[in-house]
Parts: structure tokens; C-alpha cells; sequence
């Protein structure tokens, strides 16, 4: 059996502002592509199928589109809910869909029912594991603590379970949506810290042919059987180095065969700069930056004027720009530069450590102009002693 391992589509996601709604349908054009020529018998989606759990419509007519045409494909399909996800939005209609041979797993009191499916080696037992909240499951299902390690933990308890009644040599396949001790997440992540106890040791999937995880953004084999397959489009700056794709996975008689990773089309690269904006507008071995989605981060000792128009001029998809001046910190304490000085002082004080240079005559004499509307009234004072006194 050939599994096609996906996660964390995150339909309807902007970069800076950039719309990747093209992109992502583009990435369903290749998701079709490698179904077909790679002869996939399964897709899996672990979670994430949306950015946010009252998605847009134009992310729900991509959502629609991409789930018609894999239902029109040669692949069954299993999709779980993320912690983006509104597990009821996803899971409206899933009893409709199953029948189409796209099954949406959003409901944690099934993780024990599997999706059944069979090739010349017998039968594939699918256990789609949506995100399990340990405080919405704690009660129910009686955890022994507040953390996704005992949400986990009971879910594949009814997982075991349910394998054990299977006939023999049954293979199994688990999706879940978790943050999995050693792996490094980057910063386009929402957090699904409960308590500080987020992580899960991959222990809790033993004795499963193959788990496909979700939730982190890049690709990481936790172990032969354990992976993630990271999301299909960088999502931030911080994975401007990693690859972008799915797991193509063959299960033969003895469980997991073989794991390789596809790569996904890359809409526009995403590089990372830094150093003063002069040398960077001049540096010819930055040429091939120049087409790419950049974040920026000047060192000038004083901040430039235009920075971000003038590094458009070169580099027009610049998209963040950040300033950390290569220069000393000031010497003085807080405390030591604010004693005995009026308030116009210090906000010239601050305007200089900022930028690197000291304010101009006309911009200090509207600093001196807002300082003295913020400052004490004593008209006003006077008023308000009489009226108080």
C-alpha cells in the first residue's frame, strides 16, 4: 500500500501580508499529480486543513475543490483536525463524505474506530486522531493529568485496544496532531502548550506501522515509523531552509517498507539578510536574492532614512525589515539618565539611542511641544484642589 503523508495546509494563510491562496492551489494540483503517477492508494492529512476555525470562503471553496477531486481520484482519503481547525466546521457532512471515500476524523470519542482498508497483503487499519485538548478530555476520559502526553496516551490506549480485536497481522496507521519531544518547531507554530506540558515522548505511538504526525512546519523522521511531514508552503522566515512537501510511504506484509520524501513546487524562494543597507544594495553576489521574499535585518549604527524603500529599489519582494544597530548599548542606567533632567531631555536622550543620531531643530522643538501637553496643567491642578479641598 502506498501512503501520500500530508499535514498542516493551513488554507487561507497570508505571508507579511502576501496571499498564498495561488500557491496553495497550486500545491493541490501537485498533490493530484504525485497521486496519480506515483500510484497512491492512500492520502493522509493530520490536521491543520484550515489557518484558523472560521476560515474564509475563498479557503473553503480550495478545501472543497481539493477534496472533490481527490474523491474523484484513485486514492481513499483520511483528514483529522488540527488545533487551527474547527473541528465541527471541518466534520460537517463526514458521514456524507465517507461514503465518497473521503473520511473526516474530527471526533475524539472515535480515535478507537478505524477506517478500514485492504491490499494484497491483507488488511490497513487508519486511525485518524484529531487534536485532543487534555482540558476538554480530561473529565470524560478521567486523565491522570492536564498535558497532551495523557490525552495521547489514553487515545492510543483505544487504538491498542481496537488493534487487538483486528485479525492477525492487521497493519495500522496513526494520524495525530501533537508536538513530539526532540523536534524543533519554528515560529509560524500557534502553540498548544497546556500548562507548559505540550510535548509527547514518541513512545506513546509503539507497535503502529507508521505514524504521520502534524503540527510542526518541517519535515522530521522522529524515528522510521514516526514523521512529520511539515506543511506544503513555508509559513515564516524561520523555515526559509527547509524542505516543503509530503512522506510517500510504502507499507509491505511486515509493516513500513519504505519512506521518501517529494518535494513541493516553491511558489517564490524565501531568503534571510543581514548588514548595513549600503553594502547590501551593492553586494553583486546578492543577485540571485532578488526574486526571492526577503526578511532584512539592517546593522547601521544609525538608522537610515528609507530603508525599506530604497532596499525595494533592488530587492522589490522585501517583505520584513528589522533594525538592530551594530553599536554599543549606552552606558548609563535608567535610573542615572532620567534624575534632574526635564522631560524634553530625556525623550531626546531616546530619540538618539533609537536611530542612532540626534534629532533634528525642527523635530526637537515638536518633542519640546508634545512634552509640554503631556505635562502637568497648573490651572487645572488649582481647579481640581478647590474642587476636591
Amino acid at each position: 500500500m502506498r501512503i501520500l503523508h500530508t499535514s498542516d495546509w493551513h488554507l487561507g494563510r497570508s505571508f507579511h501580508r502576501e496571499g498564498l491562496l495561488g500557491a496553495q492551489a497550486t500545491w493541490v494540483d501537485h498533490l493530484l499529480d504525485v497521486v496519480e503517477s506515483q500510484r497512491v492508494d492512500l492520502v493522509v492529512v493530520s490536521g491543520d486543513v484550515y489557518d484558523r476555525a472560521l476560515p474564509q470562503v475563498d479557503a473553503v471553496a480550495l478545501a472543497d475543490e481539493a477534496f472533490a477531486r481527490l474523491a474523484r481520484s484513485r486514492a481513499r482519503v483520511v483528514v483529522t483536525s488540527g488545533n487551527h481547525d474547527s473541528a465541527q466546521r471541518l466534520g460537517f457532512g463526514s458521514r456524507l463524505m465517507d461514503a465518497a471515500g473521503v473520511h473526516v476524523r474530527t471526533d475524539a470519542a472515535a480515535v478507537g474506530t478505524p477506517v478500514l482498508l485492504d491490499d494484497e497483503h491483507g488488511p490497513v487499519a487508519v486511525y485518524g486522531l484529531p487534536y485532543l485538548d487534555p482540558d476538554l478530555l480530561r473529565e470524560p476520559w478521567q486523565l491522570p493529568g492536564r498535558s497532551h502526553e495523557a490525552a495521547l496516551g489514553a487515545a492510543m490506549a483505544r487504538v491498542r485496544t481496537d488493534l487487538s480485536r483486528r485479525p492477525a497481522g492487521t497493519r495500522s496507521v496513526v494520524m495525530a496532531h501533537a508536538f513530539v519531544a526532540g523536534c524543533r518547531p519554528s515560529d509560524s507554530e500557534r502553540d498548544i502548550s497546556v500548562g507548559g506540558v505540550s510535548m509527547v515522548s514518541a513512545e506513546v505511538f509503539d507497535g503502529i506501522d507508521y505514524t504521520a504526525l502534524g503540527h510542526l512546519h518541517g519535515p522530521h523522521a522522529v524515528s522510521d515509523a514516526v514523521r512529520y511531514s511539515g506543511s506544503p508552503l513555508a509559513y515564516s522566515f524561520s523555515e526559509a531552509d527547509q524542505r516543503k512537501g509530503s512522506w510517500l510511504v510504502e507499507l509491505g506484509a511486515d509493516g513500513l517498507a519504505t519512506a521518501e520524501f517529494v518535494d513541493a513546487p516553491v511558489p517564490r524562494r524565501l531568503r534571510v539578510l543581514r548588514g548595513e543597507l549600503d553594502a547590501l544594495l551593492a553586494d553583486p553576489a546578492l543577485v540571485d536574492h532578488e526574486d526571492a521574499w526577503l526578511q532584512v535585518t539592517l546593522t547601521d549604527a544609525v538608522r537610515p532614512e528609507r530603508a525599506m524603500e530604497r532596499l525595494r529599489s533592488r530587492f522589490p519582494h522585501t517583505l520584513a525589515l528589522l533594525l538592530e544597530p551594530d553599536r554599543p548599548a549606552a552606558s548609563a542606567t535608567p535610573t542615572a539618565r532620567l534624575r534632574g533632567r526635564s522631560d524634553h531631555d530625556v525623550t531626546l536622550d531616546f530619540v538618539t539611542d533609537l536611530r542612532g543620531r540626534a534629532a533634528s531643530t525642527e523635530e526637537s522643538a515638536l518633542l519640546r511641544l508634545a512634552c509640554d501637553a503631556c505635562g502637568d496643567d497648573p490651572d487645572v491642578d488649582t481647579l481640581l484642589s478647590e474642587v476636591t479641598g
